[in-house]
């Protein structure tokens, strides 16, 4: 299976990233690094510049059809600034059209909401995005991983990097539940 990672060229949270990337490698998938721009993405440790990435595809280049599911990272910066890129957000409306399953963790359900897919939908996200996944008609809950199978497409959330190690085991399923079915 082809799995994007989209993130922005700054301010993914480097953990949120590398942490499902190697939990796709593991599972013998492959990981695509999208962004907004080629090149390179910086990551950071919280707010302290961390690794930069190389960029396999930008989201001009390539669309839902391309992958069989999708993985957005957090980081503060990095969600904020997809929700302001057209091609990004739908980039990301593409895979709930498609009904395909979607990971987000920490702020990346931030461009969910500008991609209006979270209506009727139970999720988690880093807490101060309550009244914004509630605004954009989900609910939030304060879960480790949620996992909500509303159709046309699963979503699987998690609220922190504290959560990753159920993040990766309940997307990573999820994901393997799609390729066969």
């Amino acid at each position: 299976m082809q799995i994007a990672f989209l993130v922005a060229p700054e301010g993914v949270e480097q953990v949120e990233l590398t942490e499902p990337w190697q939990a796709v490698k593991d599972s013998g998938d492959t990981p695509v690094l999208v962004s907004t721009d080629s090149g390179e993405i910086q990551a950071f440790n919280h707010l302290d510049k961390a690794d930069t990435f190389p960029v396999d595809r930008t989201v001009a280049e390539v669309s839902a059809a391309d992958f069989d599911a999708l993985v957005l990272p957090g980081g503060v910066a990095n969600p904020d600034f997809l929700r302001t890129d057209e091609k990004a957000v739908g980039f990301v409306r593409g895979f709930f059209e498609a009904g395909k399953p979607v990971a987000a963790i920490c702020h990346a359900p931030w461009t969910l909401v500008e991609a209006d897919v979270l209506r009727g939908r139970t999720l988690t996200s880093w807490p101060s995005l309550k009244t914004d996944i509630a605004n954009a008609g989900g609910r939030w809950v304060d879960e480790q991983v949620k996992v909500c199978t509303s159709e046309p497409a699963t979503l699987i959330t998690s609220r922190k990097p504290d959560d990753l190690k159920a993040f990766t085991e309940a997307f990573t399923a999820e994901f393997a539940k799609a390729s066969q079915g």
